[in-house]
């Protein structure tokens, strides 16, 4: 980066971070963590993101201090008009040269066009994990282009979320970047053989893995529909499931039951707090998405976090991260055949020291400081 460029001083971060869970929080964290290298950031994160009645489960996880941001001013209730306009007075006197907000869902649409609407003078980057949801919102489109029309600049991660973007703003200023990688799951030296056991698996045993909330857009019927195959071709293959069941569970149960494959699928129908998440990646040979719809996944960057190949479906930016016969396979969405012919391929042909070794050189491309690089271009052409 050259150093006489930049203008930048002090950033405004807004989004979820420590003790919310979730993949956004994460990544809250860490974009912090970056840009706090360069520049003098204040993050201000929210005092209730989702009230009870919308969101049943536990929102918070206090065991991993690692994401823990000193001096997080908790400012925003997303249904209190009162704490909106009491952030952005905030704001206004920190009086930042960017203010910097996380994206994703059509729900904040209200809390963040207030404040962005009071904040107008400002410098404003979106950050859009996705520009629309993965499924279906209530006015969605409308409640979306409200808010993205307030910020001046964008960051995307897939080439979806760009035409998106460009669906509703004319001609927008923004840097395109791969999801970064996470890196801060490993809290203890740990090696395969060590994981396995701790989770009550053979040492010899082949090892792929489903990780993450299981929602019906995430395809995993498909993949439990490919196991059959990938039995038949290896007998010491074992799926592991790890992530919380919607209402549907009994439906995937069923599916196991009817493909004749309990025997070879392990599942794991719980929140995983950060501090266990090591084991079950470490513990494994692969990691599988057979999502039927994605724009990105913060799930690839935890495998490449681990030095894990992945296998992931053609769908949103899925194909822009795994790159084909280096970091893993890219296979048709919905089609267990695939699915299952990729299994064996990378079994067969005993690819995993060659995709690891390609994980390793991508590296930079999905590092936050690529991030970091680009918000500072990005503000700079603003």
């Amino acid at each position: 980066m050259e150093k006489d460029r930049v203008k930048l001083n002090q950033i405004v971060l807004i989004g979820p971070v420590y003790p919310y869970k979730g993949g956004i929080s994460h990544y809250t964290g860490a974009m912090y963590h970056a840009l706090d290298q360069e520049y003098s950031v204040e993050m201000i994160s929210f005092k209730l993101q989702y009230p009870k009645f919308l969101f049943k489960k536990e929102q918070r996880d206090y065991q991993n201090k690692t994401f823990m941001i000193d001096n997080t001013k908790f400012l925003i209730n997303t249904v209190n008009p009162l704490s909106w306009f009491k952030a952005a007075r905030y704001i206004k006197k920190v009086n930042p040269d960017l203010v910097v907000v996380q994206w994703w869902h059509p729900y904040f649409s209200p809390c963040y066009w207030g404040m962005l609407q009071l904040l107008s003078r400002f410098k404003k980057i979106l950050v859009c994990h996705n520009v629309f949801p993965h499924e279906s919102f209530p006015l969605d489109r409308f409640l979306t282009q409200n808010v993205l029309r307030k910020g001046n600049g964008f960051i995307v991660q897939s080439s979806m979320d760009e035409k998106d973007l460009k669906s509703i703003i004319k001609r927008p200023k923004f840097k395109k970047v791969v999801h970064p990688t996470y890196n801060v799951f490993k809290f203890q030296d740990m090696d395969k053989q060590t994981a396995r056991a701790g989770l009550g698996l053979q040492k010899n045993e082949k090892i792929i893995l489903f990780f993450g909330f299981v929602r019906g857009y995430k395809g995993l019927k498909y993949l439990i529909s490919a196991m059959p195959d990938v039995k038949r071709a290896y007998q010491d293959i074992k799926l592991l499931i790890v992530g919380e069941f919607g209402g549907d569970k009994t439906d995937y149960i069923r599916l196991i039951s009817e493909k004749q494959v309990a025997d070879c699928i392990k599942i794991f129908d719980q929140y995983v707090p950060d501090t266990e998440i090591q084991q079950y990646f470490v513990a494994s040979d692969l990691v599988v998405l057979p999502y039927e719809s994605a724009t990105q996944s913060g799930i690839v960057q935890m495998a490449y976090g681990f030095e894990k190949p992945v296998i992931a479906t053609e769908v949103g930016g899925l194909p822009e991260v795994v790159i084909e016969n280096k970091t893993g396979y890219i296979v048709t969405p919905k089609s267990a055949d695939d699915l299952a012919k990729a299994i064996i391929k990378f079994y067969n042909e005993d690819k995993e020291l060659e995709f690891i070794q390609g994980v390793k050189e991508e590296a930079y491309r999905y590092s936050w400081e690529r991030m970091t690089e680009l918000i500072t271009e990005l503000y700079n052409e603003l």
